[in-house]
């Protein structure tokens, strides 16, 4: 795994001198968000928005190429819990992390200042209910979402991975 002094924070392009290029997001407050968080260790931008959050580095779909984003959690046990709303209400298809999850689940997470590999599962069923529940109560913004959204809203639990020694 990379340290941050080792990530540039640019458009496309893969490796860039033996580092790897990160892509942060297109909208320009996320990824502000996200540059801040980084340098803070998470002192700021932890708790933004009314809620707690984490940023999460996936590898795209199309283009392999690893993409950041923050966005807000929840715990459940030692699991973090995340809402594959969008940013914005009325989206046409969940956002391009969680298809970028679904294409590929293993992905790196930042909580505060601690960086680890995680796996991610969508939720169904009874949990579900449960994990929905649960971050909407504690984002209630999420309702909102469920009203507007034109697509199933998606639950996922992102489990950390062993690292490879």
């Amino acid at each position: 795994m990379n340290d941050i002094a080792n990530e540039h924070s640019s458009a496309p392009g893969g490796s860039v001198g033996g580092t790897v290029t990160v892509t942060d997001s297109p909208d320009p407050s996320v990824a502000e968000h996200v540059r801040r968080y980084l340098a803070t260790g998470g002192a700021s931008g932890y708790m933004e928005g009314g809620s707690t959050n984490l940023v999460l580095t996936t590898v795209g779909r199309r283009t392999g190429l690893r993409r950041r984003t923050g966005l807000f959690f929840g715990r459940d046990g030692d699991r973090l819990v995340l809402v594959a709303s969008g940013a914005t209400f009325g989206h046409l298809e969940p956002p391009h992390w969680y298809r970028n999850l679904v294409a590929e689940p293993e992905a790196e997470a930042q909580v505060l200042a601690e960086r680890f590999r995680v796996r991610a599962r969508e939720v169904r069923g009874e949990e579900y209910r449960r994990l929905w529940h649960m971050m909407a109560e504690a984002s209630p913004v999420y309702h909102r979402h469920a009203e507007t959204a034109r697509h199933h809203i998606p639950v996922l639990v992102l489990e950390r991975v062993e690292e490879q020694r």
